[in-house]
């Protein structure tokens, strides 16, 4: 079973690297990256806070029609081809051939997230030039521009000679480029003396180590949102899928406010909402002699989403970065541990959803 699974999982990987609109998605993310520091000098006041904000936005937002098309296009354009009969007719478990492409899908993500969060790791060492006197920052410039370039004349020359798969090239060529790009800017400075390449890790105001540990975070959100486009695909098509993971998206992000709206609305303090737990507080609604029947209805359905959907404010990390909060150890591994099950509880639903359909 571990074999099927880790070759389902390589074969979906290979074929989600492929697609053209993986790497469209990567550059989009790398323009809007480039374009990050002039659309975060026009504030009142620190701009490099901003700057994190979008980035980390950025990527949220990029890894999310990611998770959704390259799902899609893996497992919706697989079934409605009947190709998946061909997989599931073998002695193949449905229950792997699930997760074998979550697993996929997931490392396809993990590439192009990682090219995306070094190109936001170059955005944070460059800064905003929020004075004219500022000048920009050339080994980020020069070191970023040749890691692109480079990556898309041996993805051309390689198609060309070589008959190499672009997209899958080109998205090889950013990882190295990338990499490359990053530990060189890591050990030049501005001035272009060599230095440690702890330097931006340990220097005066650096919010570096912070960022890294707040991009694992939100990849964990990213995991979540591709198991609910997993979910979504063994029975809707691209569209709707699409729709299910923005909807999913936009609800996880609120769906603590809403929790604490219906606490509000009922008399619980925050603490009293703490000690009783989620589940009480539905007792709470339904005995209160002061709540109509559709208050009681809408404040249940605002508890009720708060269970369903995932906690994404809970995986959010632009606020403690920006506000000098440091993570502590409990706070990953409760937050990974979040991720971990719930993840786990969505492939369930996948794997239930996908038992039942009919590919033949």
């Amino acid at each position: 079973m571990a074999e099927q699974l880790l070759t389902i999982a390589r074969n979906t990987f290979i074929e989600a690297i492929r697609q053209p609109i993986f790497v469209v998605l990567i550059a989009v993310g790398l323009l809007l990256m480039l374009l990050n520091p002039q659309l975060a000098a026009y504030t009142m006041e620190d701009d490099n806070k901003l700057l994190i904000d979008l980035g980390l936005s950025t990527i949220f937002v990029v890894s999310l029609l990611l998770s959704a098309f390259t799902a899609t296009g893996v497992l919706a354009h697989e079934i409605e081809q009947k190709t998946v009969l061909t997989v599931v007719s073998k002695p193949v478990a449905r229950p792997t051939f699930v997760v074998g492409k979550f697993l996929g899908v997931a490392a396809a993500i993990a590439v192009a997230y990682y090219v995306l969060s070094l190109a936001f790791i170059l955005t944070i060492r460059h800064q905003v030039q929020q004075r004219a006197s500022d000048y920009l920052d050339q080994p980020v410039v020069i070191f970023g521009l040749l890691a692109v370039l480079a990556a898309f004349a041996v993805a051309a020359f390689g198609n060309y000679m070589y008959r190499w798969v672009f997209t899958s090239s080109l998205t090889a060529g950013l990882v190295v480029g990338g990499t490359i790009a990053t530990a060189l800017v890591l050990l030049i400075d501005k001035e272009w003396a060599f230095q440690s390449p702890l330097t931006e890790f340990t220097k005066e105001g650096s919010q570096l180590g912070q960022i890294i540990v707040g991009l694992l975070l939100i990849y964990e959100a990213v995991l979540l949102l591709t198991a609910v486009a997993i979910a979504a695909s063994t029975r809707l098509g691209q569209i709707m899928t699409l729709v299910i993971c923005v909807g999913v998206f936009f609800m996880g992000l609120i769906s603590n406010s809403l929790s604490q709206w219906a606490n509000e609305r009922i008399g619980l303090t925050s603490v009293q909402a703490a000690t009783i737990g989620v589940f009480e507080s539905f007792g709470v609604i339904f005995t209160a002699e002061q709540l109509s029947f559709g208050s009681r209805l809408i404040y249940a359905l605002a508890k009720l989403l708060y269970l369903a959907l995932p906690n994404l404010q809970f995986l959010w990390p632009a606020d403690a970065i920006t506000q000098g909060n440091p993570f502590t150890l409990g706070h990953v591994a409760t937050v990974t541990g979040y991720a971990v099950l719930y993840c786990t509880a969505v492939l369930a639903v996948a794997v239930i959803l996908f038992q039942k359909r009919e590919v033949g």
